[in-house]
């Protein structure tokens, strides 16, 4: 088996103090409880039936990373508003419709500890639970009175949809292009992500250009954060993942950590991880690492990760130096800071 020469791995950013996240989202801890409790309502307005497996999708949320931009964004430009609050439950919903619809292509995974709904209930019901929290985002959109916003959520839902049917249709695809990995990344985790960003920005009366810059923030942070989960699945502890291991492998699902060694692999080794695809069993994860360790996969992962966190902290020039927009550092600095204790 080849070897390829070590490479290190990068360091959190010069200067960094991530520290926890309660740290960072401190400043909107008020907010983001006022999210949780306008989610719940919501929730309530559900038939009663449908209400029950939407609050169990709830407990899903985790660390609200949207909202959480949703209210830095806004406060990096302004004032905190009702419709901060609204539109950032607008934008959990979608993603709380983008979980449920992507756990229905593994029903035995696990998810923070718990079986997904598709386990509990069936992919029947996860499909339609899965649309119903979509149309719901949607109809909130509607509320707001100008068009723009509207439209943005709608464009961004679009999207978001698209990016999980072609991730769909390139599973098993092992010859897929770097670029054609990050399209879907960027169309199905980062869309949501500047999207929260950028609305942040111009529900609190940001500028039109502190608004493009604060979206490209939030979809090179997505981008990033989706490369990392990638790799939490190969590399991360069950624990602390939230989810089983391994389920991306089971699914046929392309990940960069494989992409980098389907690149660089001798035509015998990738003959041999290949076998391993097509035929995936729980027992081969050893060997599997094995070839990826001895490619450089995970330092390579790193190495893009802090790339696009590196293109994201540049956008945030444009904005003045509050403790909002230190927070917006510290996310990318916390980000990096978890990635860099991958397969420690």
């Amino acid at each position: 088996m080849a070897v390829a020469a070590p490479k290190p791995l990068p360091t959190p950013h010069a200067g960094t103090t991530a520290g926890s996240w309660e740290l960072i989202v401190a400043p909107v801890r008020p907010f983001l409880d006022r999210v949780s409790a306008r989610m719940v309502s919501q929730v309530d307005e559900f038939e009663p039936e449908i209400a029950d497996y939407a609050r169990y999708a709830l407990d899903n949320q985790g660390k609200q990373l949207r909202p959480s931009l949703v209210a830095l964004s806004g406060m990096a430009v302004g004032e905190l508003t009702d419709q901060l609050v609204d539109i950032a439950v607008v934008i959990e919903m979608i993603h709380l419709a983008t979980l449920v619809h992507d756990d229905i292509m593994d029903e035995a995974r696990i998810r923070r500890g718990r079986a997904t709904l598709a386990t509990k209930w069936g992919s029947e019901v996860s499909v339609l639970v899965g649309d119903c929290l979509f149309a719901h985002a949607l109809k909130m959109a509607t509320n707001f009175p100008a068009t723009d916003v509207c439209r943005a959520i709608a464009e961004a839902t679009s999207r978001v949809c698209a990016g999980e049917i072609l991730q769909t249709h390139r599973r098993r695809r092992w010859g897929l292009a770097r670029p054609e990995y990050y399209k879907v990344l960027e169309m199905k985790t980062a869309e949501l992500f500047g999207l929260a960003c950028g609305l942040g920005v111009r529900l609190a009366g940001g500028h039109a250009d502190i608004q493009a810059a604060l979206r490209r923030y939030g979809l090179a942070l997505g981008t990033a954060y989706q490369i990392y989960d990638d790799c939490l699945d190969l590399y991360g502890a069950e624990n602390s993942a939230g989810k089983s291991l391994g389920t991306d492998l089971a699914k046929g699902k392309v990940t960069l950590p494989l992409l980098v060694l389907l690149e660089r692999a001798t035509p015998a080794d990738r003959n041999q991880l290949l076998g391993y695809l097509e035929s995936w069993r729980p027992e081969f994860c050893p060997q599997v690492r094995e070839l990826l360790d001895a490619y450089q996969a995970l330092p390579e992962s790193i190495a893009v990760i802090h790339d696009f966190l590196d293109t994201a902290r540049s956008e945030l020039v444009v904005v003045e130096n509050t403790t909002s927009a230190q927070s917006l550092v510290q996310f990318t600095d916390f980000l990096l800071q978890q990635t860099s204790a991958l397969g420690v």
